[in-house]
């Protein structure tokens, strides 16, 4: 499946932004989806990940209580919404896709977002 991310930007600390990963393939509703980030200088990192049904959702504790993952399977759509944004939060956001949700690596990666918060 490919994966084209979106909604990325520039806003300021305590704002919001929202993020969507549109996923090529209709079979994509059976994909466990994940958000990562890489920040200048540092190593990707998971940020959180949503269940094929949309029912589990899991969480960093960086960005617990401030970001919500969704998805609309009828649009083939993930999105990340992401609140009360501070300067740690800006890198490049990346989806990606999974076909077991217990599995340890993903499958497929889309191409990255920026998100810059200043302070």
């Amino acid at each position: 499946v490919q994966l084209q991310a979106s909604g990325g930007g520039l806003v300021q600390a305590g704002g919001s932004l929202t993020l969507s990963c549109a996923a090529s393939a209709r079979t994509s509703s059976r994909y466990h989806m994940g958000w990562f980030r890489q920040a200048p200088g540092k190593e990707r990192e998971f940020v959180g990940g949503i269940s094929w049904s949309g029912v589990t959702t899991s969480f960093a504790d960086s960005v617990k209580g401030r970001f919500t993952i969704s998805r609309d399977n009828a649009k083939n759509t993930v999105y990340l919404r992401m609140n009360n944004l501070k300067p740690e939060d800006t890198a490049i956001y990346y989806c990606a896709a999974k076909g077991g949700y217990y599995q340890t690596t993903y499958d497929s990666w889309g191409q990255g977002t920026q998100v810059t918060v200043s302070s």
